[in-house]
C-alpha cells in the first residue's frame, strides 16, 4: 500500500473500531437493563453506588435512584430493545468498515447521515450540551469523509 492509501485505511479502521466499541457499550447497556427488569431499580442503583464508593451526598446521586425507579417495566423493555437494535446497526457498520467492504461505507453513510437531523434537532431545539455538539461534529466528519472516499474511488 502507498502512503496516502494507508492513511485513508487508518481512518477507516478508526471509524470501524469506534462503531464496534459503541456496539459493545450498547450491548452491555441492554444486558444491564434486562437484568433490572424484574428487580427494584432504585435499590440496585443504591447498591452499586455503595459498591463503587460514590459520594452519597452528591445531589445527582441523591436524585438518580428515584428517577430510575419511576421508569416503568414497559419503558425499560423498550430501552433494552432499542439498545440491542442500535448495537446491531453499529456492529454492522463497524464490521463492514473493518473488513474494508464498500457496502460498509455505504451503510455507515446512510445510517450515520440519517441520524444527523435528529442530532441537530436535539442540540438546537431541546437542550444544548458540548457533548452533543462534539458528537454531531464527529458524525458529520465521518459522513463527509466516507462520502469523499466513495466519490474519490468512484472517479478512479
Amino acid at each position: 500500500m502507498q502512503g496516502k492509501e494507508w492513511k485513508r485505511d487508518k481512518w477507516l479502521l478508526l471509524i470501524g473500531i469506534a462503531k464496534v466499541f459503541k456496539a459493545a457499550l450498547l450491548i452491555a447497556l441492554g444486558i444491564g437493563a434486562v437484568r433490572l427488569l424484574h428487580r427494584d431499580i432504585g435499590e440496585e442503583v443504591e447498591r452499586w453506588c455503595r459498591r463503587l464508593n460514590v459520594d452519597a451526598w452528591n445531589p445527582w446521586f441523591q436524585t438518580f435512584p428515584a428517577k430510575l425507579e419511576s421508569i416503568s417495566p414497559h419503558k425499560l423493555s423498550l430501552l433494552c430493545a432499542g439498545s440491542f437494535v442500535y448495537a446491531g446497526l453499529f456492529l454492522t457498520e463497524g464490521t463492514g468498515l473493518l473488513l474494508r467492504k464498500r457496502w460498509g461505507e455505504f451503510v455507515t453513510i446512510f445510517i450515520t447521515g440519517s441520524f444527523l437531523p435528529f442530532e441537530i434537532y436535539e442540540l438546537a431545539a431541546k437542550e444544548f450540551s458540548v457533548f452533543k455538539l462534539l458528537l454531531l461534529i464527529g458524525n458529520v466528519a465521518v459522513v463527509i469523509y466516507l462520502v469523499w472516499r466513495v466519490w474519490r474511488e468512484k472517479k478512479t
